[in-house]
């Protein structure tokens, strides 16, 4: 790494090294303009990560500025390290859930172990104690050797940091398509909470205040992670020495920042993240309109002889920034040392707004701090509407041919994207915190809010397949699905956090995919009431010219009024009603079944009306709320035929007799929106009707252990459904044992 004697600034300008780190011509001109000189390779260094993509969302903020981000429950949304929602009774949820797909690519176990850390450090820096994970996760092929190999280590990667820090990862989801073959996307989200007066907030007030740096010294480990993360994985001839993860020491720095919160000493907090010292010191400071000097003599180090620009751009794990009250900085240090980590006097906040740095007695950088946090240039991108797009619309809808519906559900349960993701959940760590969690069997995860009779649901959703075939209303879809899920859970839908993950933005047809799915999101969490209060953008996906299907994928949070509201998806007793609620079309674009058919996904996508979608959500919670629904699961991939099969995979020995209209192929696999599949008692029938517009019995709940289905009178399915469970259940770690 260059020492930041060993290049002048001539010889940047000269030899265009500012190229190498990430910055172009122009934005290289628009830094000498704000400096009036020529910057230093440390400079130009603290440029190049604050003015990349993955730091300052450069060509997606236009983008991000069109999601709603208030209403009636929001206490913060996007700007501070994670959102946060009102829940009742002085307590509120905080959330957020970021990428780590780059690292993870070259370096599954590392790579994911770390997204995990950075976002409970997001969420505790908020002054919350995180209480859940979740994951939303993607690969190619299941069976191959690489995917095999990315997928177990991610997982265990994730699972050992979860398990480390002692916070249960209690749902999520993950799909596999060959779009991931090349890159994985790794997305994590974690939950917190917090009373309304102990909320926390990254800002450097009050000139004359310490800066304080606690946390693991600082190693050579990730620099340039953030220019690594805004460019196609491909394109990187040299991968950065990638950071690793010390749950151990998580754990400790958790305990001590929420002890440390509980005294007024404390001004701000926030971890350090993509881009390290750098990013929480210039956004501390630009957020407060202060300025902030800091010595790198005093910076806690892992190896001798760093020089500035590595300890700069350093990306090393488990750090936290502080500033704190002028004379309080012992008590502070005191509660750090009490649970055995360091903490170290870095800096003075000042009056001015300039970001300032010594080492060895010199002034090393010395930049405006809005520069590099508010002032970052913004790009409105040419969007272009994909050829594939108008092809697709033009193509007329039709029903894959299906000989044997028997034998397709079998296949269908036996999907990666469908099947058991047991797999993954016997390796996390779900039981850290048992008295929070709630082992409902939902739709969605939950966990009780202790000392309250309420809970909180939570999910995250994404059907890429739909986005890739139509944006806007696959946008439409992800956030009306994690919205179903909620309900179905028994909960009200408050909020999302969103993890926007795409291919390269100056590609005009990837631009028009990402403009067109955040309009989409946009229209159906205000159709939902739930705002967007964090998230995170992750853009160059792509690999050899191929991006990754638009994957934004949607992570929400809702509240259960009471805990006897939390239904579970599962079939609960025989002699109850089956209803199918909503309407059955012949929608088969980006399908399980088309995919399975044709190897392809083409067509239009599943149509979905938002006003329909709202008035169903609101009817049957309200039916749940009264206590009339026995079990609610939303009808997505597989159709209905998954569903019903699904509803029975609990264990009691229960079975299903169906019958429906139709087309048998429609009836059994299309994927149409707005539909639930939901059980009554025989004695709240009526009830239930008079409640729930859409609702029409398809059958009745069994004891026999049979999936026994119907189309127009005819017996088509008619399975044990333990056997169905077992190929359901065994599918993904029969693959992964599949030799290449």
């Amino acid at each position: 790494m260059p020492s930041t004697h060993d290049v002048t600034p001539e010889k940047i300008e000269q030899e265009k090294l500012y190229l190498d780190s990430g910055l172009s011509n122009e934005e290289y001109r628009r830094v000498k303009d704000i400096l009036q000189r020529r910057p230093n390779m440390t400079e130009t260094g603290i440029f190049s990560v604050m003015w990349s993509e993955h730091c300052s969302y450069k060509t997606s903020k236009p983008l991000l500025k069109k999601f709603p981000s208030n209403g009636k429950h929001v206490l913060q949304g996007p700007g501070e390290g994670a959102g946060i929602i009102d829940v009742g009774d002085g307590l509120a949820a905080v959330f957020k859930i970021e990428s780590h797909n780059h690292p993870s690519a070259v370096d599954p176990y590392n790579g994911a172990a770390t997204g995990v850390g950075g976002i409970v450090r997001d969420v505790f820096s908020m002054g919350a104690q995180p209480v859940a994970l979740m994951n939303s996760l993607r690969f190619g092929t299941l069976g191959t050797e690489r995917v095999n190999h990315l997928f177990q280590e991610v997982v265990r990667g994730m699972a050992e940091y979860g398990s480390g820090v002692s916070i249960p990862a209690i749902g999520g989801e993950a799909q596999f398509d060959s779009t991931y073959e090349d890159n994985p996307l790794v997305n994590a989200m974690c939950v917190g909470l917090i009373r309304h007066g102990d909320i926390q907030r990254g800002i450097a007030a009050g000139p004359g205040n310490t800066v304080l740096y606690a946390g693991a010294p600082t190693g050579r480990d990730g620099i340039h992670g953030a220019t690594f993360a805004s460019g196609d994985l491909a394109d990187d001839e040299s991968d950065p020495e990638l950071p690793t993860g010390d749950p151990a020491m998580e754990k400790q720095l958790i305990e001590a920042c929420l002890e440390v919160m509980q005294s007024d000493a404390l001004v701000g907090i926030q971890d350090m993240g993509a881009a390290g010292l750098t990013s929480s010191a210039s956004e501390m400071a630009s957020k407060a309109g202060t300025g902030i000097t800091m010595d790198l003599d005093s910076v806690p180090k892992r190896e001798s002889d760093m020089n500035a620009y590595e300890l700069m751009l350093s990306e090393t794990q488990e750090r936290m920034l502080l500033v704190v009250k002028k004379g309080r900085e012992q008590e502070i240090i005191d509660v750090f040392a009490k649970h055995g980590l360091d903490c170290a006097e870095v800096g003075k906040v000042t009056e001015d707004t300039s970001f300032r740095l010594l080492q060895h007695g010199e002034t090393v950088a010395d930049v405006p701090a809005d520069a590099l946090a508010e002032e970052a240039p913004v790009y409105d991108m040419p969007s272009r509407e994909a050829d594939y797009f108008r092809s697709f619309q033009q193509m007329e809808d039709t029903i894959p041919d299906v000989d044997d519906h028997q034998a397709m559900l079998r296949q269908i349960l036996q999907q990666p994207t469908v099947a058991s993701k047991e797999w993954v959940y016997n390796q996390m760590d779900s039981d850290s915190q048992t008295n929070n969690v709630v082992a409902s069997e939902s739709e969605a995860a939950v966990i009780r809010l202790e000392g309250t009779d309420k809970a909180l649901s939570m999910t995250t959703d994404c059907n890429s397949r739909y986005l890739y075939l139509d944006p806007e209303m696959g946008g439409k879809i992800a956030v009306a699905e994690a919205a179903r899920n909620i309900v179905c859970s028994g909960a009200q839908p408050l909020g999302l956090t969103d993890g926007l993950n795409y291919g390269n933005p100056t590609n005009p047809d990837v631009f028009w995919q990402m403009e067109q799915s955040v309009d989409g999101m946009s229209a159906a969490a205000n159709a939902l009431e739930t705002p967007v209060i964090s998230g995170n953008v992750s853009l160059y996906n792509q690999s050899n010219g191929y991006s990754i299907f638009p994957t934004p994928v949607v992570g929400m949070v809702g509240l259960a009024a009471s805990l006897d509201h939390i239904t579970p998806s599962f079939f609960q007793q025989a002699y109850d009603v089956v209803y199918l609620i909503g309407e059955t079309k012949a929608e088969f674009g980006g399908s399980e079944l088309q995919n399975i058919v044709s190897g392809r996904y083409e067509g239009k996508a599943p149509a979905i009306d938002m006003q329909v979608e709202a008035n169903r959500q609101e009817q049957l919670l309200q039916a749940i709320q009264t206590g009339l629904v026995q079990s609610a699961r939303d009808v997505s991939e597989g159709g209905l035929a998954a569903a019903l099969a699904e509803s029975v995979f609990n264990g009691k020995g229960l079975g299903v007799k169906a019958s429906v209209t139709g087309d048998a192929t429609a009836a059994l696999f299309s994927e149409s929106q707005s539909r639930f599949l939901v059980t009554v008692r025989p004695e709240n029938k009526d009830a239930f009707e008079s409640m729930v517009a859409d609702a029409a019995p398809i059958g009745y709940v069994t004891d026999n252990d049979r999936l026994d289905v119907h189309v127009n009178k005819r017996s088509i399915i008619d399975e044990s459904a333990s056997m169905l469970e077992n190929l359901w259940k065994g599918a993904i770690p029969c693959l992964l044992n599949k030799k290449a």
